[in-house]
């Protein structure tokens, strides 16, 4: 196991913000589904975006990447098949490929690492059987599926994880007949499934909106196209965080105008205080006073623990709330937060579904457990910002997970991180 030690400093300098790890991920599987060659650029191979490319070459694609453009050659889509897919720890890859493969008519083997094989995918078990699909699992992971998807009324929860309604988005326009989504409770992770949408119309799909979900017409058919992706808001805000919190940090390929709803960090840092200023795709961001405020997560479950950072700095107790589902992430990562910041110094209460943090003027420091999570890890990097001292985290490299330059990044806003076999 790797430790990193973060040692404590003022934030200053400019970053740009990497390739949005979920716009990668639906941009590849469109590109796959097209029949033809697409490019995908920029993109920053992650372990996630590398299970995602692994599973669509699993399916018949082909795949080469050069200067961060991917090339993705879709003619092979569904030839295989039976195919082994490996979706290591990445549950997008998981949940958005189950329904495709189904789509496709391949008898697919779906297998994960970590905390993945925990993570539900009741949903699908429960709902592709009735639509000529066998699910074969003995509860998570290894999952087989096997038959022929076909269209119809798909009744789905929407407050579990959007990525049930994302992979179901991606196959239904491949089946003979119209299929509708329709909710049975309210959604979360909105932005998400705009998201899906957005790129989805990019490759020539028709999605509309219903008073109680979607409807999806089917015999549609993927366009090969050079694809654009957006900067990452989720990995940005650890940044802009810092610069809240500590000092000035400018984030650039920041587009405001984007379908990620983790844009909203601009907005909730100005709300506790922060001095934020946007300028077309660039955004900066300087300390100011801090005070509590009251934020709800349900649509922005990736920011939790890194405003939970910022609410150690905040005068008076902030709350998060509406964060049920962190428990089933990578961590517990309402657990995991709670313990990174109190180990710290911090003064959080973990609460059924959420936090409640009450602010310090500063975090001592000490040792701290990363838990595999790599969201968890760069919390503890964004703590030293304004640290009394060193911070040892464990699982250094979890940061691989989603943003592989994390640490280069960092040390051009002026951090230092020490990492240690």
């Amino acid at each position: 196991m790797s430790n990193v030690v973060f040692h404590p400093f003022t934030p200053s300098g400019t970053v740009f913000a990497p390739p949005s790890k979920s716009d990668v991920h639906r941009a590849v599987i469109c590109a796959a589904l097209s029949g033809g060659t697409c490019t995908v650029s920029p993109v920053a191979l992650s372990e996630d975006i590398k299970a995602t490319i692994s599973c669509v070459e699993a399916l018949g694609a082909k795949t080469s990447i050069k200067d961060n453009v991917l090339t993705v050659d879709g003619a092979g889509m569904f030839k295989n098949k039976t195919a082994a897919l490996d979706c290591r720890e990445s549950g997008s890859t998981l949940r958005f490929l189950i329904p495709v493969a189904a789509a496709g008519g391949v008898e697919a083997t779906f297998t994960g690492m970590g905390r993945l094989p925990e993570r539900p995918i009741g949903i699908y078990t429960d709902a592709l059987p009735e639509k000529g699909v066998s699910c074969a699992t003995e509860g998570g992971l290894p999952l087989t599926v096997s038959g022929q998807l076909k269209s119809g009324v798909f009744k789905i929860p929407g407050n579990v994880s959007s990525q049930f309604i994302t992979g179901l988005l991606f196959a239904l326009p491949l089946l003979n007949g119209d299929s509708d989504i329709i909710l049975t409770s309210p959604i979360q992770s909105a932005g998400y499934i705009n998201m899906t949408i957005r790129t989805m119309s990019k490759f020539g799909i028709e999605v509309d909106m219903t008073d109680r979900g979607w409807h999806v017409r089917g015999r549609q058919h993927y366009i090969p196209t050079d694809y654009t992706t957006d900067g990452d808001w989720s990995q940005a805000a650890f940044f802009l965080a810092m610069g809240a919190i500590g000092g000035e940090v400018t984030v650039n390929n920041a587009n405001i105008d984007s379908s990620q709803g983790d844009r909203r960090i601009a907005a909730i840092l100005r709300e506790f205080g922060a001095d934020v200023h946007q300028d077309g795709g660039c955004i900066t961001v300087k300390k100011a006073p801090l005070h509590s405020v009251t934020i709800d997560a349900s649509q922005i479950p990736d920011l939790v623990p890194v405003l939970a950072v910022c609410a150690c700095f905040a005068q008076g107790t902030t709350r998060i709330e509406n964060a049920a589902r962190l428990r089933i992430k990578e961590s517990d990562r309402l657990a995991s937060t709670a313990a990174l910041l109190n180990a710290l110094g911090g003064k959080v209460r973990e609460l059924p579904d959420g936090l409640e943090i009450t602010g310090v003027s500063r975090l001592e420091g000490g040792i701290a457990n990363g838990f595999n999570d790599h969201r968890i890890v760069m919390s503890a990097a964004v703590c030293a910002a304004c640290c009394a001292g060193d911070i040892t985290c464990s699982d250094a490299w979890s940061i691989n997970k989603s943003y592989p330059d994390f640490y280069n990044d960092y040390s051009l806003a002026g951090g230092s991180a020490v990492i240690s076999e």
